[in-house]
């Protein structure tokens, strides 16, 4: 009996190391044991990164899928916009799923079914976090993904509320599907893999942790000036990629005079970020918007308090018991970050009670009901 066949959009997972990649990796190794009679072809452009990659569990019914015959690059990225969709049909996929916010273009002409997670709308809430030539092409891949889209996965409230808001898409073909985390931050970590992590990063005796790309909308400035009303002896983390924002935040750790208790790391594989999550003593995530807010639950998993900002749905992503402040409140912030590390077993108590609901296999299986719905 032939197998049926789901075709997934597979670049963030070859080529992004954390969210989008995340989230579509996590997702494939969550649903491949669930559908042992469905193929699932992960289609990218290329083979990206090998680390990445082999994150995804080899399984008989998972199988990545790549143009190779087509030299260049150029050639790649139109392949993944619109050629895939030959591809899809000779390959006999009966169901596409955009992990990325993004559908091919030809998709609904060539009778495929597309589902699509669609992570968040901040170029449209707030164009000003990006360059005006990223938010006209944005604009153009969402508007144009709508019209392929046979259901939308929304990853939060807020996201649902921002697609109904700028798009003019059917409410009862949008599902509310939360996003879950990789399981490396709900699992004991070693003695020798904090040890390596305390090592090879110099981490200091006491920190508070953020993890993010360091980028103006992620709102670390925040923690910086927090750092100056806390006491000396504790020291902040930030662990993401670096971005032109960080000019900014070296002159602000300067005027400060905190140069000493900021350290800043790239690069940092999953195993060894759990293993900084487990030392730190509280996790910080100011940001001024989110789709959802997966490091909140990492930390809550890693036994962490969580202090993060309003104004988006982080509330969504942490429950009632983490700890909300303005994302311009220092004086705030820092008291707040005080109070989650007296009150830190409290806290995390309750918090881990409330993330259950994003286990992977409830996750997964709530898209398998979406996926039965076309």
């Amino acid at each position: 009996m032939n197998k049926k066949m789901i075709g997934y959009d597979a670049k963030r997972i070859v080529r992004n190391g954390t969210g989008l990649g995340s989230y579509g990796r996590t997702l494939i190794n969550d649903l491949a044991p669930l559908m042992p009679d469905t193929n699932l072809r992960l289609y990218a452009p290329d083979a990206g990164r090998d680390d990445l990659r082999n994150q995804v569990e080899l399984r008989d019914n998972v199988q990545f899928c790549y143009p190779d015959h087509l030299r260049f690059r150029l050639q790649r990225d139109w392949w993944r916009v619109k050629g895939v969709v030959k591809d899809l049909k000779t390959d006999g996929v009966e169901l596409y799923h955009g992990l990325s916010g993004e559908l091919p273009s030809g998709l609904a002409a060539a009778g495929i079914p597309g589902v699509v997670t669609v992570h968040d709308l901040i170029f449209l809430r707030h164009p000003e976090f990006y360059p005006a030539i990223d938010v006209f092409f944005y604009k153009r891949k969402f508007y144009q993904t709508l019209r392929e889209a046979t259901r939308i996965i929304a990853i939060s409230e807020c996201t649902k509320r921002d697609i109904l808001y700028y798009g003019d898409f059917p409410e009862d073909k949008i599902d509310l599907v939360y996003q879950s985390c990789s399981t490396h931050f709900n699992q004991s970590v070693s003695p020798s893999l904090i040890e390596e992590a305390r090592r090879k990063y110099q981490l200091p005796q006491r920190y508070i942790l953020n993890v993010g790309t360091v980028e103006v909308r992620k709102n670390i400035l925040l923690g910086i000036r927090t750092m100056a009303k806390l006491p000396s002896d504790l020291h902040l983390v930030i662990v993401g990629r670096q971005t032109k924002y960080q000019k900014k935040l070296d002159a602000e750790i300067k005027r400060l005079g905190i140069g000493d208790r900021i350290h800043f790391l790239q690069g940092v594989p999953n195993d060894l970020l759990a293993a900084i999550y487990n030392q730190a003593e509280a996790f910080i995530y100011p940001s001024r918007y989110e789709g959802f807010g997966i490091p909140i639950i990492e930390a809550i998993q890693s036994g962490l308090p969580v202090v993060a900002a309003t104004g988006s749905c982080l509330e969504e992503a942490g429950g009632p018991d983490c700890l909300y402040v303005g994302p311009d409140d220092v004086d705030g912030n820092a008291a707040a970050i005080l109070s989650a590390i007296e009150h830190r077993n409290e806290i995390v108590s309750k918090s881990q009670r409330y993330v259950k609901r994003f286990e992977n296999q409830d996750v997964a299986s709530q898209i398998l009901e979406v996926y039965n719905k076309v």
